[in-house]
Order: structure tokens, then sequence, then C-alpha cells
């Protein structure tokens, strides 16, 4: 199975709440650590931490991402 990255997020709190709300409307994205290096977790880049989903289903989870990541980044304020 092929995995797309369909946003990534600076805060490692959020991206684990983004990926908790992904599946629970029924989308498979991979948890933080998974697909990564043997013993190395929590390895990201500048751009954040990335939020990955089955290639098939991105499309859909980019778009309910992207609301999501607005509610979140709207009630930090």
């Amino acid at each position: 199975m092929t995995y797309q990255i369909i946003a990534h997020v600076k805060n490692p709190s959020q991206a684990r709440a983004l990926v908790v709300a992904l599946r629970a409307y029924g989308f498979n994205p991979l948890e933080q650590g998974d697909g990564g290096l043997p013993g190395v977790t929590n390895l990201f880049g500048p751009e954040g931490v990335p939020v990955q989903v089955p290639e098939e289903e991105a499309r859909d989870a980019t778009a309910l991402a992207e609301d999501l990541l607005k509610e979140m980044a709207a009630s930090d304020r």
C-alpha cells in the first residue's frame, strides 16, 4: 500500500489529534512512527509532522484535514 502526505503539522499534539480525527472519520492514516526507521521515532523535518494516508484516500482526507486544521488554529487564539 502506498501512502501520500496530506499535511505537515508544526505542532506534534495537533498532528496526533488530526490522526485520531481522521481515523474517527474512517480514514487509515499512518500512526506517528509507523513506516520510519526502527528505533527512531519523532524524526521530523522543518516542515513539521507529516500526516499520511493511503493514496486512494488522499483527496477526501486532505479536504477534511484542511478543515480540521483550520478549526484547531481558530481554537488556539
